[in-house]
């Protein structure tokens, strides 16, 4: 009977071994299938800063992982490409601070992923609202309200120096309104050199610099602005990898531009399409704009339309057509990003408060809906630079 007993014992407790590996096995599935990203937000409602999401591959369904990091309107986020730090603009204008915002960096938990504040430093000017790095730890930061943009290093350690240039831009536009001054709406290095374009919504130019690693300067080369259409109100950039082109979205005409890298260091303005409809009679504003990886799609989101455009790309011209509208159920659609592998791509629509997820289909580049869910202020979408 004792025999019997301890038999049904080890019986219970090797089964209890083999649920608990089950469950283990499921747990584990369930992270490996999910991809985390941060957003960034608006903090003049409820959001308290940086949050951290995550977006199962699978299904596309969204999880709200809670606060990230406390941080003052962290209106737009980038990674290092080692996923060691994470940098925020606090998208401010302090009187204390010299009318300046600020830019800012983190450590990044590897298990947790939560966000360690490591540093702080006044960004060159008012509203912040565009950082970037390159793999030398050289950081860009867009001061929309200041009209400029500024360079900052970023040290091993994930510690940023004050700025060690700056470049103030100047001029206007035909919009009084909104192009009464420079507007510096973002600054990028281009992939694999030395250049970095910088769009100016207040003055319609894309200007152009160059990096000068040794003595970290900030360069001005022979052609230093790409001029655009007047009243275009350029805003954000993305890179063809493979041809020599760059498109630049248009937040206030709501069309992209084509614009070709000469060898020469000239430049020239393919063409230049309108991201909406023919019928369309919506007020709507450009906003964010990205490839897909294979450069087959473009994609360019509406605010007040409320969709992402979606343009094929020709494999050999780079030209664009408009294709069709994945409309973002939500409205303002600030900010977007696709995820690492292509699969999906993540909107945050600022005024309706949520985060959409949308399937991709690689084929025919068109989105299907796949989950929603409420967010603060959302206005940036990070997802890690690498799987």
């Amino acid at each position: 009977m004792i025999r019997m007993g301890r038999i049904a014992h080890r019986f219970t407790l090797l089964f209890s071994l083999l649920l608990l590996g089950l469950l283990l096995k499921a747990t584990d599935k369930k992270h490996s299938d999910s991809i985390y990203f941060y957003v960034g937000t608006y903090t003049d409602n409820q959001s308290e800063g940086i949050y951290l999401y995550s977006l199962n591959r699978s299904t596309g369904i969204l999880t709200n992982h809670g606060l990230a990091a406390k941080s003052q309107n962290p209106s737009f986020l980038t990674m290092t490409k080692d996923q060691r730090f994470l940098l925020a603009v606090n998208e401010t204008n302090d009187e204390s601070q010299q009318n300046m915002g600020v830019i800012e960096s983190f450590s990044i938990d590897a298990l947790s992923r939560k966000l360690m504040p490591i540093s702080k430093v006044l960004s060159g000017g008012a509203h912040p609202c565009f950082i970037s790095v390159n793999q030398s730890g050289y950081v860009l930061a867009a001061n929309y309200t200041g009209g400029n943009f500024a360079m900052f290093k970023l040290s091993q350690s994930g510690k940023l120096t004050d700025f060690i240039d700056l470049q103030q831009h100047v001029g206007r536009g035909p919009n009084r309104v909104r192009q009464e001054k420079p507007h510096v709406h973002s600054a990028y290095f281009e992939p694999f050199t030395n250049r970095i374009f910088v769009a100016d919504l207040g003055t319609d130019q894309i200007g152009v610099s160059i990096l000068d690693e040794p003595k970290s300067k900030l360069l001005n080369p022979i052609i230093s602005t790409i001029a655009i259409k007047p009243g275009s109100g350029p805003r954000h950039i993305a890179f063809h990898s493979t041809l020599k082109l760059m498109y630049v979205v248009n937040e206030l005409s709501n069309d992209v531009s084509v614009i070709a890298l000469n060898k020469d260091n000239t430049f020239n303005t393919i063409e230049t399409i309108s991201t909406l409809p023919q019928e369309n009679r919506t007020t709507s504003n450009c906003a964010d704009i990205h490839l897909s990886n294979d450069n087959k799609f473009l994609y360019a989101s509406n605010r007040g339309f409320n969709s992402i455009a979606i343009f094929a790309v020709d494999q050999t011209t780079g030209r664009l057509a408009l294709i069709g509208q994945g409309m973002t159920h939500g409205e303002t659609p600030r900010n977007f990003s696709l995820s690492p592998d292509n699969d999906f791509l993540v909107v945050a629509n600022q005024n309706s408060q949520d985060i959409v997820s949308f399937r991709r289909n690689s084929t025919t580049g068109k989105l299907e809906f796949s989950d929603k869910i409420k967010a603060f202020k959302p206005v940036c979408i990070l997802f890690p630079n690498k799987e």
